[in-house]
């Protein structure tokens, strides 16, 4: 199940919609239901509660005004290992017209 601070994406008509961060997961005082408060990463940046059932929040499909929505739960990459040793670095590349290279910043003194 998602908890708190997990990401998860919200689903619209079978479509990914936006990103949320659940916040907080509260009781209701139904059982198996909760108040879910999401902070969705969008513009602006808002916070909501919805109720929902556990199998909401665990991501079985659900609908608000007659619209199916549902919740996935991000699951965060893992990081590839580094290589041991990094690369040589090359060498600048020079313009064979023998271009002259300037310097931006001694432009700004200017």
């Amino acid at each position: 199940m998602a908890g708190e601070k997990d990401i998860v994406l919200i689903h619209f008509e079978d479509k990914p919609l936006a990103f949320a961060r659940i916040e907080g997961i509260e009781p209701d005082h139904k059982p198996n239901w909760y108040h879910v408060r999401l902070l969705l990463l969008q513009m602006p940046v808002q916070v909501v509660t919805w109720i929902l059932r556990d199998a909401y929040i665990d991501g079985a499909e659900f609908t608000m005004n007659g619209k199916r929505m549902r919740l996935e739960k991000v699951q965060v990459p893992e990081e590839t290992a580094a290589p041991a040793t990094l690369p040589e670095p090359k060498a600048p590349a020079r313009d064979p017209a023998g271009a002259k290279v300037i310097s931006l910043a001694d432009l700004k003194k200017r």
